[in-house]
């Protein structure tokens, strides 16, 4: 597994994290040779923002072909068809499965090295953020690629070819890490001032708040917590089920018994650690505009999915009158209606869906300050919407209805817009399952009613962007249509490329070539890959928790 020299990987992520963390010069004077890269160089303190500001970057800029397939996001009709992405004809080079790999295990790494060397030093502040976000990245891992390297991934200077990890047992070992974070925090003396120094400007998040990173990792519980849960909607009847890895009941005790909560209003993950026209927020520079002002090949390539903003109808967003869409796209050169392309349309194929006269994926709800607007990692409005559909599943205490609502009121203030703005929104849909929870079937195509189907169905409104791998988990774990309701079957977003013979987007990721090349007889042994089936004769592929 060749990316896992710490050393090597140290350089990398520090180096990218140093053209924005706000520090000292020397904090990031690590421009030795890899070799030279180690705990007695690189400070710990130093590497911490790096790893955060990594995070981020990976957050915003790692789910492109996911906002695709999701029916965010399409290709411009300026631009030929993208081979692999538009015609599901995948290989284990296909770039969105090694990007999110190398950089969540480089990230990982650093955390990692934060760790062990934190814990030496008695800073047990720095050890327990790290030890959350090497958990994150895990939980994220875990989710794209289901068994990976874990138990041996760290260990690169004796096992070069880690063994895979069976991905329910990694899940489970991540709840207890996180049990080990919180406990830390718990620790006055080691999380002291005097035991962290600099933790107030190096944690990035919170300032070395320690409740709300207790909530942080109690919020992340409660993600994969919700990921292990299941839903069916056979003949609009709603069946709810747990994947029998975990005792959901005994882990969400565990998280009341804490006692910190979780993620609430206002209490979103986000970093800033100095973006500006010269050193921009990770999404405005892959998206919009570069450090030199230059627009971006990859924004100008990319538009809005017809499936979200129409037309017809303007779009899923438009079938119900929600004004999130304004603050998640920018309407074409000189128009005042949106217009999306239909994903894989052929090149020239509607000169109407060409370049300047398609929206934007320009969020100006997520990028208030354009490029010196704050980056998100974990959010409020996610964490609520956890929230809501653990209550609906009956093992957290409280209304779900009522939480619900305050996800969706979160949603439209973290963009700009108002409480009262979102609850008209809910008013002027009563009735209709993806926003009403507490509809019932008469107007519904398949006879559905509210309750999950609505919280999942606002999930994929409220993410766009902000949480695009939360949204396919969704999609994976059950076996919900987004938009379906409303007459978008095509849904989420199928390819229209002529070439693309799939009725359904892929449920994992293949493993990245460079696992095959230096990682071979371990990845082998993971059997034949399917991205659509999970692969082997049994499934064994699937994500554990996948079970639609």
């Amino acid at each position: 597994m060749k990316i896992l020299k710490i050393k090597n990987a140290l350089v990398v992520t520090a180096l990218l994290a140093a053209t924005v963390v706000s520090c000292k010069k020397d904090d990031f004077a690590i421009n030795t040779q890899p070799s030279l890269v180690t705990a007695s160089t690189v400070d710990y303190k130093s590497v911490l923002p790096a790893a955060l500001s990594s995070t981020a970057n990976i957050q915003a800029t790692n789910w492109t072909v996911l906002q695709k397939w999701l029916g965010f996001w399409a290709r411009s009709g300026s631009y030929q068809s993208i081979g692999e992405e538009e015609t599901y004809s995948f290989t284990n080079d296909f770039g969105q499965g090694l990007t999110p790999w190398n950089n969540l295990y480089y990230n990982a790494t650093n955390y990692n090295f934060v760790i062990t060397n934190a814990k030496a030093n008695g800073a047990g502040m720095y050890e327990a953020i790290a030890r959350i976000m090497k958990a994150l990245d895990f939980q994220m891992l875990v989710d794209i690629f289901g068994n990976v390297p874990y138990s041996q991934a760290f260990d690169g200077g004796n096992i070069r070819t880690p063994k895979y990890d069976d991905d329910k047992d990694i899940y489970a070992s991540l709840f207890r890490e996180l049990d080990v974070a919180i406990a830390l925090l718990n620790n006055a003396g080691l999380t002291s001032t005097n035991n962290n120094p600099g933790i107030a400007t190096n944690d990035l998040v919170y300032k070395g708040n320690k409740t709300n990173w207790k909530k942080f990792a109690n919020t992340l519980k409660l993600r994969m917590l919700m990921h292990m849960a299941n839903t069916t909607f056979a003949a609009g009847v709603e069946t709810n089920t747990f994947v029998a890895s975990a005792n959901q009941v005994a882990e969400m005790a565990i998280i009341t018994a804490e006692g910190s909560g979780f993620i609430g209003v206002g209490q979103s993950a986000m970093i800033n650690p100095g973006y500006n026209d010269t050193k921009p927020n990770p999404y405005y520079r892959l998206y919009i505009t570069n450090e030199t002002g230059s627009p971006t090949g990859t924004g100008d390539q990319t538009k809005a999915n017809a499936y979200a903003v129409g037309p017809p109808s303007g779009g899923y967003y438009g079938w119900n009158g929600d004004p999130r869409v304004d603050k998640f796209y920018t309407f074409p050169t000189g128009a005042t209606a949106h217009r999306g392309i239909p994903y894989g349309e052929v090149a020239g194929f509607n000169p109407n869906n060409t370049g300047n006269r398609l929206s934007f994926i320009t969020p100006s709800g997520l990028l208030p300050k354009g490029a010196a607007s704050d980056a998100w990692i974990l959010t409020a409005t996610e964490s609520l919407f956890l929230q809501a559909e653990a209550m609906r599943r009956g093992i957290l205490t409280g209304s779900a209805a009522t939480t619900l609502t305050a996800a969706i009121r979160e949603s439209f203030t973290s963009l700009g817009l108002t409480a009262l703005q979102a609850d008209t929104y809910i008013a002027n849909n009563a009735g209709y399952v993806d926003v009403d929870y507490n509809s019932g079937p008469a107007n519904s195509p398949g006879g559905y009613s509210g309750g999950m189907y609505t919280i999942i169905s606002q999930k994929w409104f409220a993410l766009n962007c902000i949480a695009t791998l939360e949204v396919w988990s969704d999609y994976r774990r059950t076996n919900m249509r987004y938009g379906v309701e409303s007459g978008f079957a095509r849904g989420p977003a199928i390819s229209t490329n002529p070439a693309n013979t799939k009725t359904q987007i892929p449920i994992r990721m293949f493993y990245p070539q460079n696992e095959y090349s230096f990682n071979p007889t371990n990845v082998a042994a993971e059997g034949v890959i399917d991205v659509f089936t999970g692969g082997g004769n049994t499934g064994r592929n699937r994500i554990f928790w996948d079970q639609n």
